[in-house]
């Protein structure tokens, strides 16, 4: 039997608006290594040296936990097993959209929870693997490439929850939360929008 055809969807006629904001869904993709070591699974784009972690449009013919695993599957060709429980629930604004809009405005702004994804499995194909590659990194290395304050955000909150899980991983987060990671965390923690602790108008870049 032939191996089953992945594509992504393209367009957004199915796509999810609340008050002008286009919904969206991410995830921070994640696995504990044979050393029990925590990594984070990052994508790249054509013509950038930072990377991502995999989001995208909310569709209306699937909840926001499937839309996120599907951007996971179709940007970093994983599957895995979503936590429910969200990160963060974000503002993101592109910085054409950001010029051409007031701040206050939704027009032309995402809006979208963002989710902890333990990878269970990784294909060899995937549809976007032309304009997405992937990589595994060290959350202390993923803060160095996070492109925009957000994801640092999300990668902040996965790193406090796994405080809970083993003692190696707590080691990854103490690593993480050193003199290493970049000054700018600090500088910029809550200038990104928190949905959960900040106020409506506040905006990340996406």
């Amino acid at each position: 039997m032939a191996p089953e055809k992945l594509v992504a969807r393209k367009g957004r006629l199915r796509q999810r608006y609340n008050n002008e904001y286009r919904l969206v869904a991410g995830c921070v993709p994640y696995r504990v290594d044979k050393d029990g070591q925590l990594e984070v699974l990052m994508v790249s784009t054509p013509s950038r040296h930072d990377l991502v972690f995999p989001k995208g449009g909310w569709e209306d013919d699937e909840d926001v936990y499937e839309a996120a695993c599907r951007e996971a599957l179709e940007e970093a060709g994983v599957r895995g097993t979503i936590n429910r429980d969200s990160l963060g629930l974000w503002v993101f604004r592109s910085k054409s959209s950001q010029s051409e809009q007031s701040s206050d405005s939704p027009r032309g702004a995402c809006k979208g929870h963002v989710f902890a994804l333990e990878v269970t499995e990784e294909l060899e194909q995937w549809p976007e693997q032309d304009t997405h590659g992937r990589r595994w990194v060290s959350p202390a290395d993923s803060y160095g490439l996070c492109r925009y304050d957000w994801m640092r955000e999300a990668l902040t909150a996965l790193l406090d929850r796994s405080s809970t899980w083993t003692s190696p991983v707590v080691a990854a987060v103490a690593v993480a939360e050193s003199p290493a990671a970049p000054d700018q965390l600090n500088e910029h923690a809550g200038m990104c929008m928190n949905m959960m602790l900040a106020a409506d108008r506040a905006v990340a870049l996406c």
